[in-house]
């Protein structure tokens, strides 16, 4: 437990002490989507969902804490990540807590065998017209390898934004590298095949509702979804 504690301290550490420079103002930005159905990386996670966010940024640091919350159906995922990264240029370096009630574990049982959290470590880059991201699980509640040892199970997703007929897209490839329980693979998996299309919908002159669309494919499982969300955004608080 107290290895794991020093682990995750010292990546905060080591992000805190890049934040020589950039903008001096806190900003936050409190928003919600409402989506059909939760689907993370190319797995069904859940129904029904409103998956809340707060998002505080100071000096090219950003401390995200979002959740997510099904409404129709009782065993659908209850989930909590707080998310601190820090960007500079194209380059993003962060850190993930992943906190779901999939297991009997409570939230506050940080224990190194039996917690329910997943810490993962994030390395970006945006190059502008794809933006590329690494993602390693390095401690907490990983998945296991065929030999039944901790897999650090990854992922890595390229994703390019554009756009066509007046709404802005994204066209998304997700892959796990190696297999693992945690994405549910036996070997290396394209798990992601996504367009996502986005547009602002104007309600009066102050005011518009950002709605989005999304279709998924996941060659791995052979699964199909297709996405609705609306996001309601107070802006900056």
């Amino acid at each position: 437990m107290k290895d794991l504690r020093f682990r995750v301290f010292s990546i905060l550490l080591v992000l805190g002490c890049l934040s020589a420079t950039a903008q001096e103002k806190v900003e936050s930005v409190l928003s919600s989507d409402l989506v059909s159905q939760y689907i993370w990386r190319g797995m069904h996670m859940g129904g029904v969902s409103l998956q809340p966010e707060l998002d505080l940024g100071w000096k090219g640091l950003s401390l995200m804490v979002s959740g997510n919350v099904g409404l129709v159906n009782a065993d659908d995922v209850q989930e909590i990540d707080v998310n601190l990264s820090y960007t500079t240029g194209g380059l993003t370096l962060g850190v993930v807590d992943y906190w779901s009630d999939t297991t009997d574990s409570h939230y506050f049982n940080y224990g190194s065998k039996d917690t329910s959290h997943v810490f993962e470590a994030i390395l970006g880059y945006d190059f502008g017209v794809v933006n590329a991201m690494w993602q390693t699980n390095f401690a907490g509640c990983d998945g296991l390898d065929s030999k039944g040892r901790r897999a650090y199970s990854s992922y890595f997703e390229l994703t390019a934004p554009f756009s066509l007929a007046t709404c802005e897209w994204e066209a998304s490839l997700g892959i796990v590298p190696w297999g693992t329980t945690y994405y549910k693979t036996s070997e290396f998996s394209v798990t992601n095949v996504s367009i996502k299309t986005m547009r602002d919908i104007k309600i009066t002159d102050h005011f518009s509702l950002p709605v989005f669309a999304q279709f998924i494919g996941n060659p791995s499982s052979k699964c199909a979804y297709f996405v609705f969300g609306i996001t309601l955004r107070v802006g900056k608080i």
